[in-house]
């Protein structure tokens, strides 16, 4: 790990001591980090590459009025917190409003149940790489291009606020992501898989399974006929599931999309009805073992586990400490950075759907022509509109799985599609594949999760059905 004065928390405190009086509110959080980064193209390694970092940021806060800083060397740490200082006092024209929360002098560290990345070789890194490629390679001559991707990160942070708290945080994040493009004239798919983890780098070996899937999904959908576009009852498995309720209703979720937006406030009100009884919604990094877990957010708030759906109703939102402050709520410690370059946002950290009571067959029953999908390929969202694309999927004819199809995107409105929900299996998948972006901060770890779902009237994309 990048090496930070051994006195840095001492230096920390002591800035904070001098310069708390010239403004509401001041928080100094240090970074060191290292990692490695790999990226295999057809046969070429295009980037093999490992480095290590030390920077910071002073956010400060007067009259409401934030000043942000971001440096990557400690020695101009005292003239970066003068300059935050200065841009806080200059914007400042109103009332600082921050949830309370009780000083904390913590010292963390997430820990790893195998081996640490930083401990293997950059040629063992390679050299999956290179296995993986060959892999994805090998299943058919059809396969036209590859890709493989390898990244690893440890992060330590140090925080220090003018309200007392000292804390410190240190974790190990690994990412793994493959692509497979299969081509037979005209006709091209593409099939993906991607692995996360923050527990140990044996999470990251034995993926040859679903990379061989991968490139497979992309050769077997050459010859599948397209779905026929239309509103079916669709059942989607698992990944799908965490991949909705991520992108669908947890951005909807985060504070500051709502509380400078009136009318989206006003549909997101709680104690508004949004699906069936049986559904039941969190996000929480409290939970231990996946991407969004931590202990202490950006802002040194409390890990939680907040609901945001209970019994179909809305109750939560996540909230930074600044939104908790406006809104009159509690904050729920999701405000978080990708790195020191940016300031804190809300971010969501492990989102869930709970599992249901319907045994997973019995979703197919008595559908007689739907859409089952699996996996995905990509999708987008556009406020409370969504569009996914299914890595594979099949239709459903009089309660049985029937013939696969390609070409699969499920689409609506996620209020709408929540109150559509019919039935939530009795399974449930943690996905740990998720990089979230937002607001320029692309790829935060996150998880996600749920059980198969069945939905009424989602909209599917195919072929246009014949007149």
């Amino acid at each position: 790990m990048a090496e930070l004065p051994p006195n840095i928390k001492e230096i920390l405190v002591d800035l904070i001591a001098r310069y708390r009086t010239q403004v509401d509110y001041l928080a100094i959080r240090i970074e060191a980090a290292e990692g490695s980064d790999i990226l295999l193209r057809g046969r070429k390694i295009e980037t093999l590459s490992e480095g290590i970092s030390i920077g910071g940021q002073v956010r400060a806060c007067h009259k409401g009025g934030w000043g942000f800083a971001s440096f990557n060397r400690l020695t101009g740490l005292t003239e970066r917190i003068e300059e935050a200082i200065a841009a806080a006092r200059l914007v400042g024209d109103d009332e600082t409003i921050l949830a309370p929360v009780a000083p904390v002098q913590a010292h963390c560290v997430l820990p790893l149940t195998g081996s640490d990345p930083r401990q293997i070789p950059l040629a063992d890194k390679k050299n999956l790489c290179l296995h993986y490629g060959e892999i994805l390679r090998s299943v058919s001559n059809k396969i036209a291009t590859i890709s493989v991707r390898y990244g690893d990160s440890a992060q330590r942070m140090i925080l220090a606020t003018s309200e007392g708290s000292l804390i410190e945080q240190a974790w190990v994040d690994m990412e793994m992501r493959f692509a497979a493009t299969a081509r037979d004239g005209e006709t091209v798919q593409t099939g993906r898989e991607t692995m996360g983890s923050r527990k140990a780098y044996e999470d990251l070996q034995a993926l040859d399974t679903q990379v061989r899937g991968a490139a497979e999904r992309a050769v077997a959908s050459l010859s599948l006929p397209s779905v026929k576009g239309n509103t079916y009852t669709v059942v989607i498995d698992p990944i799908l599931t965490g991949l909705f309720v991520h992108e669908a209703f947890g951005h909807l979720s985060e504070a500051d999309m709502t509380y400078e937006n009136p009318d989206l406030l006003e549909t997101m009100s709680i104690g508004r009805r949004f699906g069936t009884s049986e559904l039941q919604i969190f996000d929480g990094a409290a939970p231990i073992g996946h991407r969004g877990s931590y202990f202490y957010d950006d802002e040194g708030t409390p890990a939680s586990t907040t609901q945001l759906i209970q019994d179909g109703i809305l109750v939560g939102r996540l909230h930074s400490r600044e939104t908790a402050g406006k809104l009159g709520e509690a904050p729920t410690g999701n405000a978080r950075c990708l790195n020191y370059h940016y300031p804190p946002i809300v971010r969501m950290t492990n989102t869930w759907i709970e599992r249901g009571k319907t045994p997973v067959q019995d979703l197919f029953a008595d559908i007689e022509t739907g859409v089952y999908a699996r996996n995905w390929l990509g999708g987008m969202t556009n406020g409370e509109m969504f569009t996914f694309a299914a890595g594979e999927a099949w239709m459903i004819r009089n309660g049985e799985l029937a013939e696969p199809v390609r070409d699969v995107t499920l689409s609506g409105n996620a209020f709408k599609t929540l109150a559509d929900i019919e039935a939530l299996g009795d399974d449930f998948f943690w996905d740990e594949s998720g990089g979230c972006g937002k607001g320029g901060q692309s790829g935060l770890p996150v998880g996600c999760g749920g059980p198969s779902l069945r939905i009424r009237n989602v909209v599917v994309g195919g072929e246009a059905l014949e007149e």
